[in-house]
């Protein structure tokens, strides 16, 4: 008799379809039943041992909601008979495209348990809250504040911005885990090293009862980060050769791009994307698609146009397009770029396809970073070019990767292009309301708005949004190091650094209109017809116990 590991997400809804992942413990027929009629089913695939399906559902009815449960062959695995939760459902949108729509979006989410173990019980996160060394998790008491009222307002697709798991950064449960079954005095340590340890992560982190059930009932999209692989990942052309040159380093890579197309990545498209899929097709027609998926995967490691991991979702008159900036980046010093030459046009092609009331670009790195990063970034890259000589090359190259600069201002012509995207796509009598950069990965969350030069603005409203962390902290100096590269000296700095290495201002300013705020978080953005709203979410203990998300920021951006 099959068991239910791991799962059920639910991943991908439409007005008449929705596609459910699920993990179980040996192969088997995953089918998914609910309460009015609608139904999928699909066999399970193997990889590395373990059996997993992604269940398209079909025959559902626009505009409703319908409770759902999942078997694996006859036996009903989910909801679990002991489950505090109200039922999984699925809430399809109406056909008329009048609704809104309520996009909640976050990053960072480390998973380690408060106490160290893996504790199954219900709201054993929440009762915990005061032992976590974070705070609160921002995912975990958004779950418990819907589950207590299943008819209030919950979001119709959560995206999750990267660092969904932190191959780098393992607690102290997983690396007893670890340890029984290597010896960590060897590389990689007390890192991940292969897809087994992988599964071990996505299980720490999807089996919280809170977020398992959240993640079950609220449609997600995600996208990997540096930490989904390792700290930095894909920095430099002088980064990936150190780390190719390590004997460890290819077997974490391909294990890494392997469980996140498993865990993340097939959840993300259409189920007709899934259907004309080649790899996914593959995988499933043989008995055993490890040597398949990991063929794909050293590809994709060794060529960065080999994949796309980049895609559109529409939501009736609302387009997000989810950008890879870490597997498709041009690393090479006299021609870096954040994306590939075929990514890049493919972001153009689809932000200017036209037809949409809001653009939405989910990018784990933001766009728009406080002045001083920003310009210490491209005085930066141009040091690494050599424009100040080899000397200053080889300390830019040790700063690039003690600092974290990578970001898009240190693509500065991926950052310019980005830039000219945006307003094209925001001008003209057809352009969106709002266009939107939806980021995370920097640990605190703000709101800045770009100014053009006269005669040069978009017609819609542009904004960098940027919300992280959902579970994870930051040290007081980098808080107000964040402070600081805000303010006007913070900017004067900035432009000294951009002077020494002879780099061109950016072609537009820009100006923080919220935050910065620093603690577990969540953005949400309320759209309907042209309109939109933005609100920020914090979790954070209560006074006599318990936790709560309130409300720090709200406001009308269209």
């Amino acid at each position: 008799m099959a068991r239910l590991r791991l799962g059920p997400l639910l991943r991908y809804v439409d007005a008449d379809t929705a596609t459910v992942w699920v993990e179980a413990d040996r192969p088997c027929a995953a089918e998914v039943r609910c309460a009015d009629g609608a139904r999928g089913t699909a066999r399970t695939f193997q990889i590395a041992g373990h059996h997993y399906a992604l269940v398209p559902v079909t025959g559902l009815t626009p505009g409703t909601e319908t409770a759902y449960e999942v078997h694996l062959g006859e036996q009903p695995v989910w909801p679990p008979p002991d489950s505090p939760f109200p039922a999984s459902t699925i809430r399809t949108p109406s056909t008329t495209g009048d609704e809104e729509l309520r996009v909640t979006f976050g990053s960072c989410r480390w998973a380690a348990p408060p106490s160290g173990e893996h504790d199954p019980s219900p709201s054993s996160r929440l009762r915990s809250s005061r032992r976590d060394p974070v705070g609160p998790d921002a995912l975990d008491t958004l779950a418990a504040r819907i589950s207590a009222a299943p008819g209030t307002e919950r979001p119709d697709v959560l995206l999750l911005l990267g660092d969904q798991v932190y191959a780098d950064q393992t607690s102290k449960a997983t690396q007893r885990w670890l340890a029984a079954r290597r010896d960590l005095s060897e590389p990689p340590g007390v890192q991940v090293a292969d897809y087994e340890e992988y599964t071990h992560l996505y299980y720490e982190s999807w089996l919280d009862p809170e977020v398992r059930w959240l993640l079950s009932t609220v449609p997600s999209c995600m996208i990997f980060d540096d930490h989904d692989v390792i700290d930095d990942w894909n920095t430099s052309a002088a980064w990936l050769a150190e780390m190719r040159a390590t004997p460890w380093w290819r077997e974490r890579v391909l294990s890494g791009l392997m469980s996140y197309w498993v865990h993340q990545h097939l959840g993300n498209l259409r189920p007709e994307e899934l259907e004309s899929d080649e790899l996914y097709a593959a995988v499933r027609a043989t008995p055993d698609g490890t040597d398949t998926l990991r063929a794909f995967a050293a590809a994709a490691d060794a060529d960065a146009t080999a994949t796309r991991w980049s895609y559109r979702r529409d939501f009736g008159r609302v387009r997000l397009l989810m950008v890879d900036t870490r597997a498709a980046r041009v690393l090479e010093e006299g021609g870096r770029a954040m994306l590939d030459a075929d990514e890049a046009r493919w972001l153009r092609e689809q932000a200017l396809a036209g037809d949409c009331d809001h653009l939405l670009i989910g990018t784990s790195l933001p766009w728009l970073l406080p002045h001083l990063i920003h310009d210490a970034e491209g005085w930066n890259a141009a040091l690494c070019r050599g424009e100040r000589g080899e000397r200053w090359a080889r300390f830019g190259e040790d700063l690039r990767r003690r600092s974290d600069l990578e970001h898009w201002a240190a693509f500065p012509s991926s950052f310019e292009a980005l830039t000219a995207l945006i307003a094209e796509a925001g001008s003209g009598a057809t352009a969106p309301a709002t266009v939107c950069v939806l980021s995370g990965d920097v640990h605190h969350a703000y709101v800045a708005e770009p100014s053009w030069p006269e005669g040069g603005a978009p017609t819609s409203r542009v904004l960098q949004l940027t919300c992280s962390p959902v579970h994870n902290s930051i040290p007081t100096s980098i808080k107000l190091g964040f402070r600081f590269g805000w303010s006007r000296v913070g900017r004067a700095l900035g432009r000294r650094f951009a002077r020494h290495a002879n780099v061109t201002q950016a072609g537009i300013d820009w100006r923080r209109t919220g935050g910065p705020w620093f603690g577990n978080q969540l953005m949400t953005l309320t759209l309907r017809a042209r309109t939109a709203h933005l609100r920020l979410d914090q979790a954070r203990t209560r006074r006599g116990g318990g936790v709560s998300l309130e409300t720090a920021d709200e406001r009308k951006l269209s």
